[in-house]
């Protein structure tokens, strides 16, 4: 295992990165196509197709989810990763064409690098062509390139973010994993101790937000390797914002864009069990999601390096190795 969201079993990941622009983009393909449920928390979020994922509309399975720098614009991105999906025969059956069904969501990261350079579709074709089921780059890479995190006492005091990984394996043999892109307004804490990883005093700070106050939001996708409903799914990706509270102090503001995609990709064809067994099926499931998620956002920042002036958490004294 490689302590990533490649774990579950189809499941691919591609990055397309501009280090210059300080922007870029990250797919999560799907293969074969996994049950997809969305919960969006934050007040400022940029997304595509994410209400075909609520349970009482019609497509049931996802192709891939993007998530994507350069705000709004970024979304263009989704795109190249439609265009890629359609040249492959892959997609929901519409008459006598396939359409790919991919939602996606994006970070501001404007004000890192060049705010006149953005992902497009080439870019997002181009994840595309180098998703893998390998090990995970992460840190500043991809949809992580621009994302900068603890920003509440201003802009001047931001760390940089990043993308992060990580996997959980249950006692039944279920995997869970996620990916995140954290480009949070809050300060980063180990949850376990309480002790803040990246960031001031968080609270106590005046909630200084400058010239960019949207220029904040976390993206998380969580897998699992379950055979699980819409409803289901939907249920795991509302636990998994756990995780996010766990870690990130506060999220959920009203200049955060935060959402968490869930997709299940389990191939049982077996009726499903009594009702009992689901939920705790579910609940056990949504339980490691938001815990496998507190430790991607970590591995997210601490793996991050710094860019156009942002220092990055490995830099600074007294850090561990990444």
């Amino acid at each position: 295992m490689y302590n990533d969201i490649t774990d579950v079993p189809g499941i691919r990941v591609g990055h397309d990165t501009n280090l210059e622009a300080g922007t870029g983009c990250t797919v999560i393909l799907c293969d074969p196509p996994a049950v997809g449920g969305v919960d969006v928390r934050g007040g400022a979020p940029a997304t595509r197709e994410t209400d075909l994922l609520h349970p009482l509309c019609l497509v049931e399975r996802v192709n891939a989810i993007l998530l994507t720098g350069g705000s709004a614009f970024g979304l263009e991105a989704a795109a190249g990763v439609m265009r890629y999906l359609e040249e492959r025969g892959q997609g929901f059956q519409a008459g006598n064409v396939r359409v790919p069904i991919v939602p996606a969501a994006a970070i501001f990261d404007l004000g890192l690098g060049s705010a006149h350079i953005r992902p497009d579709a080439a870019a997002g074709y181009r994840a595309c062509e180098r998703a893998s089921a390998g090990p995970i780059e992460q840190g500043s890479v991809g949809a992580g390139t621009g994302a900068t995190v603890a920003k509440l006492g201003g802009g001047h005091k931001a760390v940089k973010g990043g993308l992060g990984s990580a996997s959980t394996q249950l006692a039944d043999g279920t995997l869970v994993g996620a990916l995140v892109v954290v480009n949070a307004a809050g300060n980063i804490v180990d949850p376990h101790s309480g002790a803040t990883i990246a960031g001031g005093s968080g609270a106590a700070e005046s909630p200084e937000q400058g010239r960019h106050p949207f220029s904040n939001t976390t993206l998380a996708v969580v897998a699992t390797s379950a055979t699980l409903s819409k409803a289901s799914v939907n249920k795991i990706a509302q636990m998994a914002h756990n995780g996010l509270a766990q870690v990130i102090q506060p999220a959920h503001t009203m200049f955060d864009g935060d959402i968490v995609f869930a997709l299940a990709l389990g191939t049982e064809t077996t009726p499903p069990p009594d009702p009992a067994i689901t939920a705790a099926q579910v609940s056990l499931i949504g339980a490691a999601a938001a815990a496998t998620l507190a430790r991607a956002i970590i591995q997210a920042v601490r793996r991050a390096t710094g860019l156009h002036g942002i220092p990055a958490l490995a830099d600074q004294p007294g850090q561990p190795e990444k």
